[in-house]
């Protein structure tokens, strides 16, 4: 094997987020910058020599050529074996059962999520860890200060690996193996769903449509819902990968899922609507007439889930990011376990899931999955749903109806303000922590605020501490304002504004705006949103 060794100048723009490093496509295929930054990586990790990796990602644009480049690296680097996706897709939940299937020492998943695709859009990288989850906050940093410190890479003179044969080859004494991306993860969800109820549920004439939004998990709905559950041919739409995802936003929610929600409230609506997103870790669920919020989705898969087999003894926990409502809370209560609440990201379950802890997790930003993985799994939640509604014999407004009923409601809405200059957003988040000391008893838009913080998250299996993870404004009456910085976004900043307001009794069917509207007023008017940015109304409320 010949590696050649490569001097680069490190770039100053690459510490990883929430998700890995995501920037412009543009900025990924600039020359040395992804090498850099997968060069980091291995020596945050302490190397390669002798180690095994899972390389895949979403299929967007430039997701070959990128894999190519991680495969040179890992070669120069002694790893001993990748195992990598055919076509070079993967699923981020795939590719975390991959890793803890095969105990592989990481893996590096290519995917920006829920963002668009395409030479102008956006592009990803981040770094699981051996127990199938996203890199700590620790190794991020040191992933950080490795780009910063890089001054050479090495890569291994190979010519570009087959990708879309399934088969093993060596190249420089790497052993690599492409495999079917969907094999072992179909499997899994065979062990933990009761798949025979499903089939019978399909056989009895229940309809669904899925929109993959031409994302990663076609392959996967293709295969599981209409090849192994005998649903219909035609429930699955949008089902094959495309590199800028049929030039459309793979975000499973309302606004990017337009086609389907309008069918959903349409007469002529299947039984149940849903979608997943890019790179298939998030989900969206609808029934008739009937949405469910993510925050809404959480706690009812907590609620029922010991419909399904590999939870029918119960649940150890739920966690949930600090946004998402706290309904998941109230069904924590309920079952007599504890409710972990944690800054936003998926990493931050990791050690309460290994710990045995926490069963289910979720975000309000459509992402729900259990300790199967060490990811959010949009197709797990969409097959759970699939498997209370057999067990039940019930609709999706039905079982919704019925929580509703026994928990009550928390009103929920998402304001997203995208693309705001970075000084301005700023200037708002800092405005609002001069504030929290003196909020508490003041009166806005007839809210009484009865606490106010910044929100700090000590982890309690390994004491790692997170702060500055968003402004928390709560009210009396069970209403609750939060303030954060998104971390997944490529071009200036994005502000998210969550609202809740909690409704006990009655028959919560009060339209959502209406009941947000004097939180949403009240936290517009302590953090002088539109005053500050410049912006009047938000780029898109879920």
């Amino acid at each position: 094997m010949t590696v050649t060794t490569i001097s680069t100048t490190a770039f100053d723009h690459q510490k990883p987020g929430t998700s890995g490093l995501r920037k412009k496509t543009r900025a990924f295929m600039v020359p040395h910058y992804l090498e850099n930054y997968v060069a980091a990586t291995f020596t945050a990790i302490g190397g390669g020599a002798g180690k095994c990796f899972v390389l895949g990602g979403d299929g967007r644009f430039f997701n070959r050529e990128a894999i190519q480049t991680i495969l040179k690296i890992a070669a120069a680097h002694g790893a001993a074996r990748v195992i990598v996706g055919q076509g070079g897709l993967l699923s981020t939940p795939a590719a975390s059962h991959l890793i803890r299937h095969h105990g592989a020492d990481g893996g590096f998943i290519l995917s920006a999520s829920h963002n668009p695709g395409g030479i102008d859009a956006d592009f990803g990288l981040k770094f699981n860890a051996a127990n199938g989850g996203p890199a700590s906050e620790a190794l991020t940093a040191k992933i950080h200060e490795a780009t910063l410190a890089i001054q050479s890479y090495d890569i291994a003179d190979v010519d570009d690996v087959n990708l879309d044969n399934i088969g093993q080859m060596q190249i420089a004494g790497m052993r690599i193996d492409v495999v079917d991306p969907v094999a072992d993860y179909s499997d899994l969800m065979a062990e933990l769903f009761d798949f025979d109820a499903i089939r019978a549920l399909f056989a009895g004439g229940f309809t669904m449509r899925f929109d993959a939004m031409h994302a990663v998990t076609g392959p996967y709905a293709h295969r599981i819902l209409e090849d192994i559950l005998g649903a219909p041919k035609g429930t699955v739409v949008n089902g094959i990968p495309s590199e800028d995802f049929g030039k459309g936003h793979p975000d499973p929610n309302p606004i990017w899922a337009k086609d389907l929600m309008d069918l959903m409230m349409s007469d002529t609506a299947p039984d149940m609507g849903a979608a997943s997103d890019g790179d298939g870790d998030r989900n969206m669920i609808v029934g008739k007439g009937t949405y469910i919020t993510p925050s809404d989705s959480l706690a009812m898969l907590a609620a029922n889930a010991h419909h399904a087999p590999a939870y029918k003894d119960g649940i150890a926990g739920i966690a949930r990011s600090m946004p998402t409502s706290a309904a998941a809370d109230r069904v924590a209560e309920a079952l007599g376990v504890p409710c972990f609440e944690t800054p936003t990201g998926w990493k931050f379950f990791g050690t309460l899931l290994d710990a045995g802890r926490v069963t289910i997790c979720g975000e309000e930003s459509a992402g729900t999955g259990s300790h199967h993985v060490r990811e959010k799994d949009g197709l797990w939640a969409v097959l759970l749903w699939l498997n209370i509604l057999a067990a039940r014999d019930m609709t999706v407004a039905g079982v919704q109806a019925d929580h509703w009923q026994r928990f009550g409601r928390n009103y929920y809405a998402r304001h997203d303000y995208e693309a705001v200059e970075t000084a301005r957003a700023d200037k708002m988040m800092a405005h609002l922590r001069t504030q929290l000391d003196d909020l508490p008893g003041q009166v806005h838009a007839g809210l009484t605020v009865t606490k106010a913080d910044d929100f700090a998250y000590t982890d309690p299996v390994d004491g790692a501490t997170s702060a500055a993870q968003g402004i928390r404004i709560f009210f009396e009456g069970g209403a609750r304002a939060v303030f954060r910085l998104s971390g997944t976004g490529t071009e200036g900043a994005t502000i998210r504004l969550y609202l809740e307001q909690f409704v006990g009794e009655g028959d919560h069917a009060a339209p959502v705006a209406d009941v947000l509207e004097a939180v949403r007023t009240a936290a517009l008017e302590i953090s002088a949103l539109a005053e500050t940015t410049g912006r009047s109304v938000p780029d898109v409320e879920t």
